[in-house]
């Protein structure tokens, strides 16, 4: 049977680094970057891409629509 395998894109210059999504995932996949984008936040990125399960969490809290989550099926070893 197939896993699901998610992965996320954050829109690093439109991101206000609310921390809306780190909240928001249950897999503790995304953190706060320590660099800034050009209007002086720390924008959100995927800290530990193994843990994301493609749960859309994080699209759903982002105010500003930062977040692009992507699924995908992954085959398990036989």
């Amino acid at each position: 049977m197939a896993k699901i395998k998610g992965a996320i894109v954050v829109d690093a210059v439109a991101c206000k680094g609310c921390a809306l999504c780190v909240e928001a995932c249950p897999s503790k996949t995304i953190g706060l970057a320590k660099e800034v984008n050009a209007k002086g936040y720390n924008f959100a990125y995927m800290a530990v891409p193994d843990t994301c399960i493609g749960c859309a969490n994080c699209a759903m809290v982002c105010p500003d629509s930062c977040i692009t989550v992507y699924k995908m099926k992954v085959a398990e070893p036989a």
